[in-house]
């Protein structure tokens, strides 16, 4: 407690100074004086404020908790009690999710116990930010933004905003207190260090704009950047504490234990019936923690919840997959997922996550939510998210890139594959943050593409390493990451998928998996088109890259080269036998990451043509035509996304027209532009739609592919500085396919980024649809012109 005969002086010397024209204007310049400023002057008191860090009682592991985002969390540990980074970069930070600074009007203060670890760490510093806001000042996006005023301290110096003052010494361990109130039109800042004994060092004070202290606040590790030391502790944080009404505390923020699950429901046609593949990611926990997650399902009639038993994470990906066959899918059942997470001081905490199972849908449409490519430029994509659970499609697929490397900031993490792992846990696990509500009442599909693990594209070769790694992940066939790490990948992505169709790894142990799944009177084939692909070290091309053609004159007939490989053997078989078997469905749909043509024309740069890219599942064009070929007789509509770009095309291998129709979705925030530009750089065309759209109709795409384009969302350039308005101008939204087998017809939508899908307005979607195609348009029986 502050209330003694030193604190009533110092209160008394403050109530003399707030009458001087000074006292707005005063900032400690000695310690002597920066410790008569030391009242706060706040509603709160140290017996009033709330602790927010629970690490003195959890057990040593690199999630932080529920209530905290780390920045970047591979850098992060709870380490005996304490909270410590264990890198020396610049701004590494831990986020309080609950508590946002929401009333300028109100009062508040924080504290929290530092202790410096690493001798030379002093030189950059540590402390609490405040104020810390996206231009959504939405608590999520805010946990990226580089905003906000420090205030802590770096060296000999306790700063405050641009408000410094000089100490005579640095203490290793102290405490920090910051405290603000409202001051006129203004708001006033004051910022203590109390040593061990809790007398004050010194203090410093600031007035600002009032909506400067709007945010996220966090504690920080490193204001100042210097050379990163990995694995080396830094700061230790613990007994973080707040208080005040200026804050707004949402409990519902918290992330975790159980951040997301995710789960299929398929039938097997065997004795197993419809099988239910549920997983449950929680954070990274280690030896002492509970590593099980129960499951509980509801009797409805019973109105009791029933176990239908645990399942152990797995201890790379965190994840937790449960396998339930002989399901009883015509009924909708609540479930609940639980975690108990056991304390250091003996005690347990129960947390629950809760979804619904849905029925099998039958006698009416499948609705189909189809979305792919997320760059966090447009993080939490809130437009996107809302639609779909306003929308409630059936299902949803996630084609790929749920990551960039750039997610989150801090880079990757390549080697070992332990670090690895953890750099692509924290980046995917904003995809869970954004869409997580969506997932948990729909069975959902996720391909794993090539950002996703840490490459530009993906040339897999079968499994191979990447020996040759000069020249970047985008040219070199295999993978660049350890196998481990890609297993990981694969593990978060489809654990809950149905079984493969055939379990057996590719090269280095990397698994598969490639299936079917069967639901709602639909079999879905998912199918991986990079795991097996070739190279494009196998030809030469006339660019820099060696995926890139560049000039219009190159003949591209001569990359197909005998025995390069597409899909690859395996699957090829895998969908010989699914285009022929009929078996409790009418309607087919083939999952893959890309398009199978070349449908851009430029990339990049709004003028950045390229004749054709070998990344597209244009190339090579043998296996593409034998791929085609495979599962025309399916009448499969084929659904995908990568390319950035929504295109609406079928693909013609012995006359234009004569295969099946792709539907390549928009990106939910689309990064790197493409562009389908055909009319600017005139390539022949016959047979253009009656809706008489440019850069429509039939083409020979840059490999000399046949394929009939009838929709394209081309994008602006993206120049408008607003997260969501610029990932709506850059093409960006999400698909929807109502899959009908009475009618026998696909009814595709194209929804741009910042739209409500409910109110029924044409200019929600891109040019050219909603599009129905009937069953029979996909093995070239044509309707549509």
């Amino acid at each position: 407690s502050y209330m003694s005969v030193k604190s009533l002086t110092r209160r008394l010397l403050l109530q003399i100074l707030s009458r001087s024209t000074l006292f707005g204007l005063f900032v400690g310049s000695s310690q002597k004086a920066g410790k008569a400023s030391r009242d706060a002057e706040t509603s709160k008191t140290d017996s009033e404020v709330e602790q927010v860090s629970h690490w003195h009682k959890t057990h040593d592991r690199v999630w932080l908790g529920e209530q905290f985002w780390a920045n970047p969390m591979e850098d992060w540990r709870v380490s005996d009690g304490a909270a410590e980074c264990l890198n020396g970069g610049g701004k590494r930070s831990i986020h309080l999710l609950t508590h946002q600074l929401t009333n300028t009007r109100g009062t508040f203060e924080m504290l929290v116990k530092i202790q410096q670890v690493a001798e030379d760490a002093n030189k950059a510093g540590a402390g609490f930010k405040i104020g810390i806001r996206s231009d959504l000042n939405e608590y999520r996006s805010n946990c990226f933004a580089k905003s906000g005023i420090q205030a802590g301290l770096i060296g000999n110096n306790l700063t405050l905003g641009k408000q410094t003052l000089v100490l005579d010494s640095t203490p290793k361990e102290y405490e920090l207190k910051l405290s603000g109130k409202p001051v006129d039109n203004q708001y006033e800042l004051i910022l203590q260090v109390m040593d061990g004994d809790k007398q004050e060092i010194g203090a410093v004070r600031l007035q600002l704009i009032s909506e400067k202290i709007l945010g996220n606040v966090a504690v920080v590790s490193n204001f100042e950047s210097q050379k990163a030391k990995r694995n080396i502790p830094q700061y230790r944080f613990n007994n973080w504490r707040v208080g005040g009404n200026a804050f707004t505390k949402t409990d519902s923020n918290r992330f975790g234990p159980i951040l997301w699950s995710m789960y299929t429901l398929s039938d097997t046609r065997t004795d197993e019936g419809f099988v239910l593949k549920m997983s449950a990611l929680t954070g990274p926990l280690d030896n002492n923690d509970n590593q099980s997650v129960e499951l509980h399902v509801k009797n409805e009639k019973e109105g009791n919840w029933e176990s239908l038993g645990t399942a152990q994470l797995d201890t790379d990906a965190w994840v937790a997959t449960f396998r339930i066959p002989n399901w009883d899918a015509t009924i909708t059942t609540s479930y609940r997922l639980t975690y108990v997470e056991r304390h250091r001081d003996g005690s347990e905490t129960e947390a629950n996550w809760t979804g619904t199972i849905q029925a099998n849908p039958v006698g009416r449409p499948l609705r189909f939510g189809a979305l792919t490519c997320q760059n966090d430029y447009g993080f939490p994509y809130a437009p996107v998210a809302e639609n779909l659970i306003k929308l409630a499609p059936d299902m949803l697929y996630f084609s790929g890139d749920q990551i960039y490397e750039g997610h989150g900031g801090f880079g990757i993490v390549r080697e070992p594959a332990p670090d690895a792992i953890l750099s692509y846990l924290r980046k995917y696990y904003m995809f869970g943050w954004a869409f997580g509500q969506a997932m948990k009442d729909r069975p959902t599909i996720v391909l794993p593409d090539d950002h996703d693990v840490f490459q530009g594209n993906i040339w897999g070769e079968g499994g191979k390493p990447m020996t040759k790694k000069k020249g970047g992940t985008s040219s070199n066939g295999g993978y660049r990451e350890p196998a481990r790490m890609v297993n990981a990948v694969h593990k978060t992505c489809v654990a809950h998928h149905p079984d493969p169709y055939d379990p057996n790894p590719s090269l280095q142990d990397i698994s598969v998996y490639f299936g079917d799944l069967v639901y709602g009177d639909v079999s879905f084939a998912v199918v991986a088109d990079r795991q097996w692909k070739s190279g494009p070290k196998n030809v030469k091309v006339d660019g820099p890259r060696a995926d890139h053609v560049v000039s219009a004159e190159f003949d591209s007939s001569k990359l197909d080269v005998p025995g390069l490989v597409l899909l690859g053997q395996r699957q090829e078989e895998f969908l010989k036998v699914w285009a022929a078997d009929w078996k409790s469905h009418s309607m087919k749909v083939l999952l893959s990451q890309t398009v199978f043509a070349n449908i851009a024309t430029h990339h990049g740069k709004y003028n950045g043509y390229l004749k054709a890219d070998l990344d597209s599942g244009g190339w090579p064009q043998t296996a593409r035509n034998r791929a085609i070929d495979t599962v025309r007789s399916s009448m499969a509509l084929h659904i995908c996304g990568d390319q950035h770009l929504a295109t609406l095309s079928q693909y013609g291998v012995h006359q234009q027209r004569d295969s099946n129709w792709c539907y390549c979705t928009p990106a939910i925030s689309a990064g790197y532009p493409r562009w389908w530009r055909p009319d600017e750089v005139d390539m022949d065309h016959n047979n253009r739609p009656e809706h008489g759209l440019d850069n429509t109709g039939e083409y020979i795409d840059g490999f000399g592919n046949k394929v009939y384009v009838y929709a394209v969302g081309n994008p602006e350039v993206g120049k408008l500085k607003h997260r969501y308005e610029r990932a709506h101008q850059k093409g960006s939204g999400f698909g929807l396919v109502t899959i009908d087998s009475k009618t026998k017809t696909y009814t595709i939508d194209a929804f741009r980024f910042s739209v409500d899908a409910t109110d029924g307005k044409l200019e929600n979607q891109f040019p050219g649809w909603p599009v129905t195609i009937h069953q029979a348009e996909n093995r070239g029986e044509n309707r549509l012109n």
